[in-house]
């Protein structure tokens, strides 16, 4: 159920017809998530309340098509690699991904080694992957090390258009938002030319 399912309105704009980011054409959105164990935070035992979340930007290959890019830093805080590659030229040359602040590293990694499988040995290939940080240690077992590279591989395998699962699920499974439960988000609104021109989506 969401909010609009329940008669609520956000500010004045024009949902798209799923009020998602994948409203925008080509792009498409997976999950891993990770939920094991029950009690108090205990290193290595868990419990487990966390996942990965990527955003495939369009349905070409975004490794050697980049796209347009931008970024703004609202809070002063937030792991973000590749953030000086899209400051520097100005595109994205992967996937975005989302995980806890210790998976950050992993799933980078994972994301080079997913790149680098699917192009020629002889080619000409480098990547700066986008993967940005979820807090979710208050609920999750961070230092477990509980993200492996096979989880990113199974988000992309999740990765699709159409409704995005929404709450605790991939990267938003173990947040909290001013000591609200938070989670995954998605919306879009129709922008332009009488309202008909573009459509903007976001996933938070």
């Amino acid at each position: 159920m969401r909010a609009r399912d329940l008669g609520i309105r956000f500010g004045i704009g024009r949902p798209g017809r799923l009020n998602a980011i994948t409203d925008v054409a080509g792009v498409r959105v997976g999950h891993t998530t990770l939920i094991s164990g029950e009690g108090p935070l205990v290193v290595g035992q868990g419990p487990v309340r966390t996942g990965v979340t990527v955003v495939v930007p369009h349905d070409g290959d975004v490794f050697t098509e980049p796209i347009f890019a931008g970024c703004h830093t609202l809070n002063g805080n937030g792991e973000l690699t590749g953030l000086e590659w899209i400051r520097e030229a100005g595109k994205l040359v992967s996937p975005i991904a989302i995980t806890n602040t210790h998976s950050v590293g992993v799933v980078r990694d994972a994301l080079v080694r997913h790149a680098a499988e699917r192009h020629s040995r002889s080619e000409r290939f480098w990547s700066l992957p986008v993967v940005g940080e979820t807090s979710d240690g208050t609920l999750n077992d961070i230092n477990g090390f509980h993200v492996r590279p096979e989880h990113l591989d199974a988000a992309l395998g999740d990765a699709r258009p159409g409704p995005v699962a929404e709450g605790n699920v991939g990267g938003g499974t173990g947040m909290i938002c001013h000591e609200f439960k938070g989670g995954i988000g998605t919306a879009s609104r129709v922008v332009g030319p009488d309202e008909g021109g573009w459509t903007v989506g976001v996933l938070v």
